[in-house]
């Protein structure tokens, strides 16, 4: 199962492998901050409090924009935390620094 969380919605849904958190959302509408899918803006980030181990290795694009205690706290940027396995739960909140 995957729990997103954004401002004002949250949704559950089945996690599609492959798939990033944020297109996750995106098709479940919730209200996901982002402006750019790429990487860049950050706007996307959030907290993964459970089932971090069920997404993908942290991108170029993160380490480029985040700080290494980000990652120790949880934090991912949605747009490209990919989503590796569905076995198991994983819960995300939308934590934009803005």
């Amino acid at each position: 199962m995957l729990e997103l969380t954004g401002r004002t919605r949250s949704a559950q849904v089945e996690p599609v492998i492959g798939q990033s958190l944020l297109d996750m959302a995106l098709k479940a509408d919730v209200d996901w901050q982002f402006s750019c899918s790429r990487g860049t803006c950050a706007r996307c980030r959030c907290l993964i409090v459970e089932g971090g181990d069920l997404l993908g290795e942290i991108t170029d694009e993160e380490w480029d924009r985040m700080e290494p205690e980000e990652f120790d706290e949880g934090f991912r940027l949605g747009c490209q935390a990919v989503i590796r396995s569905a076995e198991g739960r994983i819960v995300a909140v939308n934590k934009p620094y803005f």
